[in-house]
């Protein structure tokens, strides 16, 4: 990733890699709307604050969604036991793609099997493959060794290979 310097246009950056950040942002957050207040708020805290640290840019931004959407999770967590008490547990989960016309049963069963990964590995995943991080990355990110998040990485694909293999040869 290039290196944001001062008289880049920040609108053009951000239409550049705001879509791969909400898509980061999707599989930490509840909803879609959630998800861009998430990158609004992380991508404007970086853009004045955080540019002149140096660095690859999309590690910084991806930490700073990380840390916003835990921030939005710990905000409303009473709202959401709230909810979740008052219906019962029913609760209607947004798709974290887009549809893709005559894909939809397939794109189910994906976005089926990535929510039923652990969150750790599920948030390892996407910061391998969506936020393009390598494991040292990763794991300086999350804490943990790099080891680790290999492992986890290999566990999810494991997992989700599994999963979709079953499927295709059951549909």
């Amino acid at each position: 990733m290039e290196e944001v310097s001062n008289d880049d246009s920040w609108k053009n950056w951000f239409q550049q890699y705001g879509p791969k950040l909400l898509l980061c942002a999707r599989q930490w957050t509840r909803s879609l709307a959630d998800a861009e207040d998430v990158v609004q708020e992380a991508f404007v805290r970086y853009w004045r604050h955080q540019r002149v640290l140096g660095g690859d840019p999309q590690a910084l931004l991806l930490t700073s969604v990380r840390r916003a959407a835990f921030d939005l999770a710990r905000r409303n967590q009473r709202r959401t036991n709230r909810e979740t008490r008052a219906d019962g547990g029913l609760e209607e989960t947004e798709s974290l793609f887009e549809p893709l016309p005559g894909a939809d049963d397939r794109r189910q069963a994906i976005e089926a099997a990535l929510h039923r990964l652990s969150d750790e590995q599920r948030e390892v995943l996407m910061l391998k493959i969506w936020g393009e991080l390598t494991f040292d990355e990763i794991a300086r990110q999350l804490g943990i060794p790099p080891n680790t998040a290999a492992s986890r990485y290999r566990y999810a694909l494991a997992a989700l290979r599994k999963e979709l293999t079953a499927i295709d040869c059951h549909g």
